[in-house]
Parts: structure tokens; C-alpha cells; sequence
């Protein structure tokens, strides 16, 4: 069985928001609008991804 992946989407602009939360973007490797990553599904990658879900959209990916 493959490592699950999620496709992590950025949809809303860290600006005005507090400096840890645009390092956990930079972190996801997102610094710009609608740039995506498909990244390995760990607890450590969600936990980035709880942090900063209210910027983010996250899908299944394949």
C-alpha cells in the first residue's frame, strides 16, 4: 500500500495574520495564492494543516 498523500491548496492571503501562522504556510511550502502541494499525510503535516485551516483547502489526493 502507497503512503497517503493530501493535496494542500492555498485560498486566502496570510496578510494581517500572525507571523507563526505565515511560517507554517512557508512550512507547507505555500507562499502565494492557489499554489498547491501534495504532501505525505503524518500527524505532523496535519497538525501544520490544523493550524492554518482557515487559509488553507485540503483534498485527497490520489
Amino acid at each position: 500500500m502507497a503512503n497517503q498523500t493530501v493535496r494542500v491548496t492555498q485560498i486566502r492571503s496570510p496578510i494581517g495574520r500572525h507571523d507563526d501562522q505565515r511560517q507554517t504556510l512557508i512550512g507547507l511550502g505555500l507562499n502565494k495564492l492557489r499554489r498547491q502541494r501534495e504532501l505525505e499525510d503524518t500527524p505532523a503535516v496535519r497538525g501544520m494543516i490544523n493550524k492554518v485551516r482557515h487559509l488553507v483547502q485540503v483534498d485527497e489526493a490520489e
